[in-house]
C-alpha cells in the first residue's frame, strides 16, 4: 500500500489547479471503453454501511440512519448542492446560503450549528475517504453529486465512533460502474444567471468497473456581489483482482476560481432590500478562491471463510485565498492579522481495518477492529486588504506561520445476534488529537505566536434493537463523544497575549436516544425517535477585537428532542414523504459574553442559563408528494416549514419562522438507445421573503443571509446505453 499511496501523491500533484485536463482524459477514455460491454451486474437491495462498517438493512441497525438515492425518478432538482437532497432527513438542518464563498450550512441535531463558515462538529465522508480535517473542519463542496449513488446520514450515539467532531456523519457514495454502459450528459438552467453542465461516463470493461464525472457550475447570484463559479471532477475505478481481493482507485478535484461574498445583512438591510449586497462586500472586493485535488485508494481482500481486511489512504492538496471586509483602522493595529487569509497545503492519512464473521454462544458475531490516521500540514498567510488607498488588493504580509495537525484513533466495533429477537452493537474509540503552530511573523507589538496542544479521548457506545415483530423493531442506544477546539479558535487568547489559547479544551457529550422503526409493503416506513444530547464544555465566543475573535468553553449545554420520517405509497404512482424534527438546544450555565458591534476586551454581557443556541429552529418540517415512476410524467409538490432562528448567544434577535411550498413537473422517455428526461421546477411558489441561512454570531450584526423569492430551474439529461 505504500506504493499506492505514493503513486496517488504524484499523480494527484499533476493535476492543474485551475482546470480538470487530468479527469478530461480519464473521461475521454472511459466513453471511448464505453463500447465494450462487461460482466453482469448484479442488482443489490438497499443497504447502509455508516452505523456498522459492514453492509446492513437501515431497518437491521439500532441507530438513526438514512439513505437518499439520487438517482430517484422525479427528483427534478439541478444537483448543484446537496441540500437539494437532504431535506426529507429528520433531525438534520442543511441550508443553501447562496453564498459559494461560504459553503452549505449544516447540523445534525443542533451540532455544528454555531459554524460560520464551511462544515464543523459534523463528520463528511466520499466514499469513505474523510472530507473532514483532523481539527473537525471540514466542506462539502468537492461532493460530485452526479456521479453518485446515494447520500447516508448518521445520527445520535453511534456517530461518536468516527472521532472528534462527529456529532452526525454524512457520507456520499460514488455510483458503481454501470452494466451496460452509460454515457450521461445534463444541462440544467435557472434564474439568476445560473446553470450547470455535467458529463458522466459509467461502466465496466471485463475486471474494471468505472464511474468519471466532469461539472461545470456558474451563477450571477440573488443578491448583489455574489457571482460564483465552480468546477468539479470525480472519478471511481474498482479493479476486481481476482475473486477475493479488490482495488478501487478515487480522483477528486474542485476547483472554485472565484466566489464574491455578499456578506450578512442586519435586519435593517434585510427590510429595506434583500437583495442588497453589504456595502462594505463591494468597498473591499469580498471574495474566495478554493483549488482542492485529492487521490485515493482503498484495498480489501477476502482472507477466508470468516476474515476480510480493509486498507485506505488518500492525499490531497488544498489552497484557499479568502478577501475579508477588515477595517483599515483595525488592521492598523500590531496584532493584526490583516484582511486576506492565504492558506497553501496539503494533507493526507490512512485507515487499516480487520472484520471477522464468528460465532459466541451459538449466535453470528461480527466483529471490526482497526486504526486510523490523518493529519494537515498547513502554511498560513496574511496580508493586508489595501494598498495605499486601494481597497480590496492584497497588501503587507502580516501573518505568517505553519499550523500542522494530526489524529491518531484505534477502533473496535461489534454485532451480536444473541437471541433470536435480539441484536447488541458495541464498539468503542480511542483518538488522539495533536496541534502545532510555528510563527515566522514576529515585529514590536506582535510577539511569537507559537505552540502546541494535544487532546485525547475514548468514546464508548452501545445499542440494543428488540424485533417485535417481522416488520417492527424498537431501539435503545447510548454513548459518548467529543469535539476539540478548530486551529481558529485555538488561534488566540483572550487576554491578548501571544500564543495558542492552552485553556480550550474539547466539548464532551452524552447522548442517548431510544427509537421504533416499521417497515411496509411498496417501500412504506415509519422511524421515530427520541434524544438528548447533554454537553460539557461547549465553546462559544468570549471575546472580539482587533480582527481577533476568541472562544471559551461553557460548562453545560443540552440538546433533547425528537424526530420521526415517514414514506407510504398512496396508490400505483404515488407516495409521499414526510419528516419532522423537535429540537430543544439551550445552554444550561450562565457565562458572560461580548455584544456585537462592539469592541470587547472582556466579556460583559450575560447570557443567561436556559438561553436557546443559536443558529437552529425548534421545529421543522418537510413534507413532499410525489408522482410518477422510471417513464412518462412525474410530478412533485413539497413544502418546507422552519419556526424561528435565534442568531447570538444573547438570543436578542433571531431569523423569522417561514413556509415555503416548491413544485416540479417533468417527462421521460426512451428513443432507440436513449434515455431523456427533461423537467421544469418553481422555487418558492408564492414568493415568499424569508431567511435562508443565519451566520451566527456575527461580530458586526449582520446575521441574515435571505433566500430568493420565486425562481426557475429547468434541465434535460441524456442517458445512452449500449
Amino acid at each position: 500500500m505504500t506504493c499506492i499511496r505514493h503513486a496517488c501523491r504524484r499523480h494527484v500533484a499533476t493535476v492543474c489547479r485551475r482546470s480538470l485536463p487530468a479527469l478530461s482524459f480519464v473521461f475521454f477514455f472511459c466513453a471511448h471503453a464505453w463500447a465494450d460491454a462487461g460482466a453482469d451486474q448484479t442488482s443489490l437491495p438497499p443497504v447502509v454501511v455508516t452505523a456498522t462498517r459492514t453492509a446492513q438493512s437501515p431497518f437491521e441497525v439500532p441507530a438513526s440512519i438514512d439513505a437518499v438515492y439520487l438517482d430517484d425518478p422525479g427528483t427534478n432538482t439541478p444537483g448543484i448542492n446537496a441540500s437539494e437532497y437532504l431535506a426529507g432527513i429528520p433531525g438534520l438542518l442543511a441550508r443553501d446560503r447562496e453564498n459559494y464563498a461560504q459553503d452549505e450550512q449544516i447540523s445534525i441535531r443542533g451540532f455544528g450549528a454555531r459554524s460560520t463558515f464551511g462544515v464543523r462538529g459534523v463528520r463528511l465522508y466520499t466514499d469513505g475517504i474523510p472530507a473532514t480535517m483532523p481539527d473537525g473542519q471540514g466542506q462539502v463542496s468537492n461532493f460530485s453529486l452526479d456521479s453518485a449513488d446515494r447520500i447516508e446520514v448518521l445520527r445520535g450515539p453511534f456517530s461518536a465512533l468516527y472521532g472528534n467532531s462527529s456529532g452526525g456523519v454524512i457520507q456520499i457514495f460514488t455510483a458503481d460502474g454501470a452494466d451496460p454502459p452509460e454515457l450521461r450528459a445534463g444541462l440544467d438552467g435557472g434564474g439568476y444567471g445560473t446553470y450547470k453542465l455535467d458529463l458522466n461516463a459509467r461502466g465496466l470493461n471485463g475486471a474494471l468497473g468505472y464511474n468519471v464525472d466532469l461539472s461545470q457550475f456558474y451563477t450571477d447570484g440573488y443578491r448583489g456581489h455574489s457571482r460564483a463559479e465552480r468546477e468539479n471532477g470525480n472519478a471511481k475505478f474498482d479493479i476486481h483482482l481476482d475473486g477475493e481481493r479488490k482495488l478501487t482507485l478515487i480522483l477528486n478535484t474542485v476547483a472554485l476560481p472565484n466566489a464574491d461574498d455578499p456578506l450578512g445583512l442586519t435586519s435593517a438591510q434585510l427590510a429595506a432590500d434583500p437583495r442588497q449586497s453589504q456595502p462594505v462586500a463591494v468597498q473591499f472586493d469580498t471574495r474566495k478562491s478554493v483549488h482542492q485535488a485529492e487521490g485515493g485508494a482503498i484495498y480489501e481482500q477476502t482472507l477466508d471463510a470468516d476474515q476480510s481486511i480493509r486498507i485506505m489512504s488518500y492525499f490531497g492538496q488544498r489552497d484557499v485565498q479568502q478577501f475579508q471586509a477588515i477595517p483599515v483602522s483595525t488592521q492598523l493595529k500590531p496584532t493584526s492579522p490583516g484582511g486576506v487569509i492565504d492558506l497553501d497545503g496539503d494533507y493526507g492519512g490512512g485507515d487499516a481495518r480487520w472484520t471477522w464473521h464468528g460465532v459466541l454462544g451459538g449466535r453470528p458475531l461480527d466483529l471490526s477492529a482497526g486504526v486510523s490516521y490523518d493529519r494537515q500540514d498547513q502554511h498560513r498567510l496574511g496580508y493586508n486588504n489595501y494598498v495605499g488607498t486601494v481597497l480590496g488588493v492584497q497588501g503587507a504580509l502580516r501573518r505568517d506561520e505553519q499550523d500542522d495537525e494530526y489524529d491518531f484513533d484505534q477502533y473496535v466495533q461489534a454485532t451480536w445476534n444473541f437471541a433470536e429477537r435480539w441484536l447488541l452493537i458495541a464498539g468503542a474509540r480511542h483518538s488522539n488529537v495533536d496541534f502545532t503552530s510555528d510563527d515566522s511573523f514576529i515585529t514590536t507589538g506582535n510577539p511569537n505566536d507559537s505552540g502546541q496542544t494535544s487532546y485525547s479521548a475514548t468514546t464508548p457506545v452501545a445499542g440494543l434493537l428488540y424485533r417485535a415483530s417481522a416488520t417492527w423493531h424498537l431501539y435503545a442506544s447510548y454513548g459518548s463523544g467529543f469535539e476539540t477546539p478548530t486551529f481558529n479558535e485555538l488561534g488566540y487568547r483572550p487576554d491578548g497575549s501571544a500564543g495558542i489559547n492552552f485553556d480550550l479544551v474539547p466539548a464532551r457529550s452524552r447522548n442517548g436516544e431510544i427509537g421504533s422503526k416499521w417497515v411496509g409493503g411498496n417501500g412504506a416506513g415509519f422511524n421515530i425517535a427520541l434524544f438528548q444530547s447533554d454537553t460539557r464544555h461547549e465553546l462559544a465566543i468570549d471575546t472580539s477585537t482587533g480582527g481577533r475573535t476568541t472562544y471559551q468553553n461553557i460548562d453545560r449545554a443540552q440538546r433533547k428532542g425528537v424526530e420521526a420520517r415517514v414514506v407510504y405509497p398512496l396508490a400505483e404512482r404515488w407516495r409521499i414523504q414526510s419528516a419532522y424534527t423537535y429540537l430543544d438546544a439551550r445552554f444550561l450555565s450562565p457565562f458572560l459574553t461580548c455584544p456585537a458591534a462592539s469592541t470587547c476586551t472582556t466579556p460583559n454581557t450575560l447570557v443567561a442559563a436556559g438561553a436557546r443556541i443559536p443558529g437552529v429552529p425548534r421545529q421543522d418540517f418537510y413534507t413532499g408528494l410525489h408522482y410518477g415512476a422510471r417513464l412518462g410524467w412525474n410530478a412533485s409538490l413539497e413544502a418546507n416549514v422552519a419556526s424561528d432562528t435565534p442568531v447570538n448567544d444573547l438570543n436578542t434577535q433571531a431569523a423569522a419562522g417561514y413556509a415555503v411550498v416548491n413544485s416540479s413537473v417533468g417527462y421521460t422517455f426512451e428513443v432507440a438507445d436513449a434515455t431523456i428526461s427533461t423537467f421544469f421546477r418553481l422555487n418558492n411558489v408564492f414568493d415568499r421573503s424569508y431567511v435562508g441561512s443565519v451566520i451566527v454570531n456575527e461580530s458586526n450584526g449582520r446575521y441574515f443571509e435571505p433566500a430568493p423569492g420565486r425562481n426557475v430551474f429547468a434541465g434535460v439529461r441524456i442517458d445512452w446505453k449500449h
